[in-house]
């Protein structure tokens, strides 16, 4: 199950997580949000314990998405020792776009 996040928890699951993170900004009225939902369960499954996957309703944290810019839905943030390393936005994303984004954070030597 995803780790659901908000602007008291981001700090701590996300920024001080040990291992990467991708932060999933979706909304209830998103449905290019609501039909990656399941690409983004699948997921979850295939790289528990090697990627945390959070989620940030944006309807209820308006404040986290204007502080972290993201202005259009759905929007993926890839994180990695606390620091923004990627960033997918816009209704056109795939599952093997995630996929392709996860593999490239964790590929990368910090």
């Amino acid at each position: 199950m995803s780790v659901v996040v908000n602007r008291d928890t981001f700090e701590t699951e996300v920024v001080q997580s040990k291992e990467p993170v991708l932060v999933d900004f979706w909304g209830p009225q998103c449905r290019p949000c609501l039909a990656l939902m399941p690409a983004v369960e699948r997921l979850e499954q295939t790289y528990t314990g090697k990627f945390k996957i959070t989620k940030v309703n944006a309807a209820e944290n308006r404040m986290l998405c204007a502080k972290l810019k993201v202005f259009g839905l759905p929007t993926f943030l890839f994180y990695r020792e606390g620091n923004e390393v990627n960033r997918l936005t816009g209704d056109q994303i795939r599952e093997t776009d995630l996929t392709k984004a996860i593999e490239a954070v964790l590929g990368k030597k910090g």
